[in-house]
């Protein structure tokens, strides 16, 4: 009888092709090949207005990702992030509207952010619920809370000040391009070399272990939801500034776009690593994606579309490779 090829041998073939420790260079590859087949295809993008425009379109979605590769790296997922992201940016602006200063507005949206995360964290290790589930439940209930404080009705006509919160000038960009930057840089100390990035990973890969060795398993996974609030409620805060509007659909899927870009970047779903910049090479990457398109006239339904595969395809390559590289034995 002819043998047929079962999913398990086609899986192992499709192997063999895939690339186990050169993911960084395969992201500024297909970067540089979309450049300069946009570079070609159009005239208006191989310009400096095209590159700060890329900065500062993706600046609040590397916030976005960083806090969410802390969650994937520890083993989590926080798919409330988009609901943060509203929520977050319509406390600051009722505060602004109350007469509240700028400053004090943006500190009560900041840690609003981190509260909501920690909640995550907390009721997640508290019912021992999956992360999936249980961030689906919390993003449905903190979009409710902003509709519920707005009635629906976008917020607008904010202070000058805050404007200037995501708006003035940084080296020739926006502010909200110097936040994620800085954020990157503060990252990489703090996530490769001490203690806290180190358990976050060890977190993900042996939760178990890390409780055995007296580490505070609770207490790491909390900071990391609420670490995933904060980057939520500041990129809540960029888009509400630049908008000059805060309203109760603001950030609708953008923890998808944030899930893509981490794992695209090489942080498998089960957690036990992550990479920063290959996080911010595949925000780079799919930033690259939408401004094509967008340059191309593609209709922003097919972004979408496109989108969708690109996460697809990122989980099945993220899978295939995780294979791969996994011991024999194992």
């Amino acid at each position: 009888m002819r043998k047929t090829n079962s999913p398990s041998s086609i899986r192992d073939q499709l192997r063999k092709f895939l690339p186990s420790n050169h993911l960084l260079p395969a992201l500024l590859i297909a970067i540089l090949c979309l450049s300069l087949f946009l570079s070609l295809s159009t005239e208006s993008f191989a310009t400096s207005k095209s590159l700060v425009n890329l900065l500062e379109a993706n600046s609040y979605r590397l916030i976005l990702a960083l806090g969410m590769l802390m969650v994937i790296s520890s083993g989590g997922i926080d798919l409330s992030q988009g609901s943060i992201i509203s929520l977050s940016a319509i406390l600051a602006a009722l505060g602004m509207k109350q007469g509240l200063p700028v400053s004090l507005s943006v500190l009560i949206a900041l840690v609003s952010g981190a509260l909501l995360g920690a909640l995550n964290g907390l009721l997640i290790n508290l019912t021992k619920l999956d992360a999936f589930i249980l961030t689906l439940a919390t993003s449905f209930m903190y979009r409710g809370l902003s509709l519920i404080l707005t009635r629906g009705i976008p917020l607008t006509l904010l202070p000058a000040d805050f404007r200037n919160f995501a708006a003035r000038d940084f080296l020739g960009m926006e502010t909200g391009v110097g936040f994620a930057l800085l954020l990157l840089l503060i990252l990489i100390p703090i996530y490769r070399f001490m203690p806290w990035g180190h358990y976050l990973r060890s977190l993900g890969g042996n939760a178990q272990a890390l409780a055995r060795s007296g580490v505070s398993v609770g207490a790491y996974r909390i900071s990391a939801y609420a670490f995933s609030g904060f980057t939520a409620a500041l990129a809540g805060l960029i888009i509400s500034a630049r908008l000059n509007s805060a309203e109760a659909n603001a950030g609708m899927n953008m923890q998808v776009h944030a899930i893509c870009a981490v794992v695209m970047g090489g942080t498998p779903l089960e957690g036990g690593r992550g990479s920063l910049l290959g996080t911010f090479l595949a925000v780079i990457l799919l930033g690259l994606v939408r401004q094509g398109l967008t340059i191309l006239s593609v209709s922003a339904y097919y972004q979408e579309f496109i989108t969708g595969g690109l996460l697809l395809a990122a989980l099945i390559f993220a899978e295939l490779r995780e294979v791969k590289t996994r011991p024999k034995n194992s």
